[in-house]
């Protein structure tokens, strides 16, 4: 009985082993036929590279679309090992060849730097990361609050500040620079509109929560003692505030404006977010020049009895053609955007002799030059009893004395920061009529496109215009258009009347900036000016009307105030001296 029990377990055991060597046997292929499935599903496929022909930017990896190096190829993959790495043959009639074993190595060993390099970044990052939210949870502890006991301080402008010197002041603006020293030092330099003021916060005032998330064009209150700067030392102003206290009031953004602007952005980027480029010191310092241009053309008018007028801009009649001509239904009837102001400054010169206007004029050309806008500020003129002399001798009066005044001002210094060479005109200006400028085109080899001179009637357009203009390099007025190239408003010259007594004021750099004339005032060379030109004059009886009751020679003009700018501060285009420029783009 017990051998029987012996030889049943020893059966009992080897079939077990059977058992278990069938089962592994069954595992082991089971896990080799999952390992070539996997490795069937890998994409193993080598990669190609060419000196000759790939790029690395643009590159795939593929045969007809190789990358340009070895280690871009290393860096698609992503890790090691590497497939097949394939480059530039040597061997003539092929394409590819392997890369050698040699240079395979050498870069293995610049991509193992550039992955270790990389994870060393990544890992003190994270450091830095966490360091910073630690410092920001113990910076909710620090709480600064106004010493009561100091002075009260006396709220200012930053332009108003130096008579307040060793005084305690607070000023309100957005924070335009900063910058940290340290854990217990920070410089702000703040805006306000008016100016720039450099401040100092020490100590807590560096270290409260709201310190250490501020970021440029944040708006802050800060209180502070304000101090002349040591000698040897700069700041705007030439004083700086200490400060003792600060508060935010509306925070931005971490980064600021320079996350969204910053020097490398292209202009489409730039005109996009113009609400934050006229922040920027140049931008601003241009806006504060157009200011002073129009506060000095207003005194030049005061200075000289204009009177100014308030024209409307919404109207039924055209003044330059009548296809640049913004359409609008006005309550059932067809208007237009204006194109000038001029027809309604006549009807107002015998009630109020010299008039001028500052409106807005629209031009519906589809026009992509330097100097076209479809909205631009028309300062316009008309004067009763001038001559055409006369009207001359005013435009250039007109721009030397304005340009006087804004150099004049405080503002001046401004001009010279944009464009240092600026330099006021002098009068007389060269004058040039346009069978001239068609002689001095054809003596200088000025031509058209197609390389032919310019013949009479033909428009000068503005490179060649521009061209003629620089090489003279001083303004001229152009006058003595032919009539078929001007409006149906223009008198025709007395001694030649296929020419009219027009004149285009041309400056440097520019070309034109002023469109001026002579306005016929006998009521039948009117008539034949509206019927040269196609015009109904049903809608101009009040505009006939001038001619009708006790008309009188006069003559006038308009001015666009961007291109006078571009003149004054040497811009490139004619966008960056408006607020928000309007093209045929935007």
């Amino acid at each position: 009985w017990y051998q029987r029990r012996v030889r049943a377990s020893v059966k009992k055991i080897e079939t077990s082993a059977q058992s278990s060597a069938s089962i592994a046997t069954s595992a082991k292929a089971l896990m080799t036929q999952e390992v070539t499935d996997s490795l069937s599903k890998m994409d193993i496929s080598p990669i190609y590279t060419s000196e000759k022909s790939g790029s690395d930017d643009k590159g795939e990896g593929t045969q007809d679309c190789p990358f340009k190096t070895a280690l871009q190829a290393m860096r698609h993959w992503g890790k090691e090992p590497f497939p097949t790495i394939y480059v530039d043959s040597k061997e003539e009639g092929q394409q590819f060849s392997v890369i050698s074993q040699a240079q395979m190595k050498k870069l293995t060993k610049v991509y193992q730097r550039e992955v270790s390099k990389a994870l060393s970044k990544s890992k003190k990052e994270a450091e830095e990361a966490a360091k910073r939210e630690a410092n920001l949870e113990e910076s909710k502890n620090i709480v600064i609050s106004e010493d009561t006991s100091l002075p009260a301080a006396s709220a200012a402008k930053i332009n108003g500040l130096e008579p307040l010197r060793e005084q305690r002041v607070k000023v309100y603006g957005w924070v335009h620079r900063l910058r940290r020293q340290g854990k217990n030092l920070m410089f702000i330099v703040l805006r306000d509109g008016t100016g720039f003021l450099q401040c100092i916060l020490s100590d807590n005032l560096c270290k409260t929560y709201e310190a250490l998330l501020l970021s440029t064009e944040s708006s802050v209150r800060i209180f502070g003692t304000l101090k002349e700067v040591p000698e040897g030392k700069s700041a705007p102003g030439g004083h700086e505030l200490h400060a003792d206290f600060w508060e935010i009031v509306g925070r931005s953004p971490a980064g600021g404006i320079d996350n969204v602007l910053n020097v490398e952005s292209n202009s489409d980027v730039m005109y996009q977010n113009r609400h934050l480029w006229i922040r920027g010191e140049n931008m601003s310092k241009i806006l504060k020049v157009r200011h002073a241009t129009i506060k000095a053309f207003r005194d030049h008018y005061y200075d000289r009895d204009y009177v100014e007028v308030t024209p409307p801009t919404m109207v039924q009649c055209q003044v330059e053609g009548g296809s640049t001509l913004f359409k609008l239904n006005y309550f059932g009837q067809e208007a237009y955007l204006t194109q000038s102001s001029q027809l309604y400054l006549e009807t107002c010169i015998p009630a109020l002799g010299n008039v001028y206007c500052i409106a807005q004029s629209y031009r519906a050309e589809s026009s992509h030059t330097r100097r076209h806008l479809s909205e631009f500020t028309h300062i316009e003129g008309e004067l009763p009893f001038i001559t055409f002399e006369q009207l001359l001798d005013a435009l250039e009066d007109l721009v030397c004395d304005t340009a006087q005044r804004i150099m004049d001002s405080k503002y001046g210094q401004l001009v010279l920061d944009i464009n240092p060479n600026f330099k006021v005109p002098q009068k007389p200006f060269k004058r040039m009529d346009y069978r001239e400028a068609l002689q001095y085109c054809k003596d200088n080899n000025i031509t058209k496109e197609d390389g032919t001179s310019f013949e009479f009637g033909d428009d000068i357009p503005e490179a060649p215009e521009r061209k003629m203009t620089d090489m003279i390099g001083v303004p001229i007025l152009l006058c003595r258009f032919p009539k078929a190239m001007k409006s149906f408003y223009m008198q025709p010259d007395l001694k030649e009347p296929i020419v009219t007594e027009s004149v285009d004021l041309l400056l440097p750099n520019v070309g034109e900036i002023i469109g001026g004339s002579m306005r016929i005032y006998n009521e039948e060379e009117l008539y034949a000016g509206f019927k040269r030109e196609g015009i109904s004059p049903e809608n101009y009886y009040w505009y006939i009307d001038q001619r009708k009751y006790g008309t009188t020679p006069h003559g006038g003009y308009g001015l666009g105030l961007e291109r006078y700018l571009m003149w004054l501060l040497n811009s490139k285009n004619v966008r960056e001296t408006c607020l928000y420029p309007r093209t045929a783009d935007r």
